[in-house]
């Protein structure tokens, strides 16, 4: 079976055609993760071939919806009941889920087929896939790459043809920029767009699940399903979602287009700030109405956004002591030995940079010059984006600094990997939506990716443009 590049209607089509069943789909994938050579998963769903096999039955009865015998690939940072979730740690590497998040119970009800869980950097703070306690993932289209992170294993089982759709999560670009580094579409939703039960927090007030695809509509289709309130979280919006598939070819040349000139500094790489550029010039040929805007506290968002994550790290990580959640010692020792037994041992050196600073800026006498200030910035960049859009529809913008680097090229400089996250941050901060997808490839023939900015819940207005630029790149017409 040619697993390449599938896309959700192709799939749709041949298993309601009997060409091929959910089953000898779904054994397909997981033969082709068992020769993987990428790191993509942490582990394998037992259970994939029978739920493949219910979905077959509920395909026969006419019963079937569009993601009856999908199969799908999911970060393990999110729960599936009687799962191992490890969320990329020794802290939690024998913790079995014993609930299922909302959004996998959307999809579930669908009888989506889950084939495992994939990598991702420890609780998913990186930009690399390379702070796992299960090793690094490797970038499917250059292995000597990362494929970014935190949802790297994500954006490599698409990339690698391993499964059709993924889960990841973008706290501060983890959708974006792996789905840039390896040539595939990725998507932040808006804050509270998708119920966030069910998913291990990192930074609660930042934290999004986001879908992966071969394409954009796929995407749409994702989201579709996963959208909508949830009682269970609290902060989950009331706000109906749009019909994304039913918009996604609707008015998408009145779209107003904005360029933020913050985002085409000198820390851009020129082949992506031409390959960009080039996109911008065909897109004015085609008669969309594009401007230059100013997003002007662009500058101080990524210092922003490095004393809340930590901030909510620190509070977030305290639950694991051992006790409750985490790892056992199996031997007596007093109180405190014990937790530092712990957390010295479960956690990985990220996570414990990140708490460390996280727990400095929260302490007396320091909490008013660094988190409060940061949570100052955070509504001045709400205000930016607010502003632009009063102005334009979609922001177009690079998603990544660079394409990917070399494995090991910056583990040892924290603030260089911080860097990776310039583009990308301000969404998170500001909780609007974002796409990234593909549009070219650079001298070393690396992925090279677009980012769509977009209003709180305007994620349609993301679908139209990025289908759009998909379907005439596809076509040729942006070359």
């Amino acid at each position: 079976m040619n697993l390449d590049k599938l896309t959700i209607d192709k799939i749709r089509k041949g298993l309601d055609a009997g060409d091929f069943s959910s089953e000898e789909i779904t054994t397909a994938y997981l033969e082709q993760i068992k020769k993987d050579d990428t790191n993509s998963f942490i582990s394998i769903n037992e259970q994939a071939i029978s739920e493949a096999k219910e979905a077959d039955k509920k395909i026969k009865q006419g019963k079937a919806s569009l993601f009856t015998g999908l199969p799908i690939a999911v970060k393990d940072v999110i729960l599936v009941k009687g799962s191992q979730t490890t969320a990329g740690s020794k802290m939690l590497a024998d913790y079995q889920a014993t609930y299922t998040a909302t959004a996998i119970q959307k999809l579930q009800k669908q009888s989506v087929v889950i084939l495992g869980k994939t990598n991702c950097d420890e609780f998913a703070m990186g930009t690399s896939n390379e702070n796992s306690a299960y090793g690094p993932v490797l970038n499917p289209r250059d292995k000597t790459r990362v494929p970014g992170g935190s949802s790297g294993g994500s954006a490599a089982a698409i990339a690698a043809n391993l499964a059709p759709i993924s889960l990841g999560t973008d706290t501060g670009g983890s959708v974006r920029q792996p789905a840039a580094f390896c040539g595939v579409v990725g998507l932040k939703p808006s804050y509270g767009r998708i119920s966030r039960y069910g998913l291990i927090a990192m930074t609660s007030s930042l934290d999004q699940i986001g879908p992966f695809s071969n394409t954009v509509k796929d995407s749409a289709y994702l989201l579709q399903a996963m959208a909508g309130f949830d009682e269970l979280d609290a902060t989950s919006s009331r706000q109906e979602a749009d019909d994304y598939i039913a918009d996604i070819e609707k008015d998408v040349k009145s779209l107003r287009i904005g360029v933020p000139k913050e985002y085409f500094s000198d820390h851009l790489d020129k082949e992506i700030k031409q390959a960009i550029e080039a996109k911008i010039k065909v897109l004015e040929k085609e008669g969309f109405q594009i401007k230059q805007v100013s997003l002007p506290y662009t500058d101080y968002a990524l210092a922003a956004y490095y004393l809340i994550v930590p901030a909510e790290v620190s509070s977030n990580l305290a639950r694991y002591d051992g006790i409750l959640y985490g790892l056992r010692p199996d031997k007596e020792m007093t109180l405190d030995h014990w937790y530092k037994t712990v957390r010295s041992q479960g956690f990985g050196a990220e996570v414990k940079r990140r708490i460390i600073l996280g727990t400095f800026v929260l302490s007396a006498g320091y909490y008013d010059a660094y988190y409060k200030k940061a949570q100052k910035v955070r509504t001045l960049i709400k205000n930016d984006f607010a502003k632009a859009f009063d102005e334009v529809d979609v922001l177009l913008t690079p998603v990544t600094p660079s394409t990917a680097f070399k494995l090991g090229e910056k583990i040892n400089d924290p603030l260089s990997l911080y860097l990776a996250d310039i583009f990308t941050v301000g969404a998170n901060i500001a909780g609007i939506c974002g796409l990234a997808m593909p549009i070219a490839e650079d001298k070393d023939n690396l992925p090279i990716g677009l980012q769509l900015l977009a209003a709180p819940f305007k994620e349609s207005n993301l679908f139209k443009l990025g289908n759009y630029i998909e379907k005439f790149t596809q076509l040729n017409k942006f070359k």
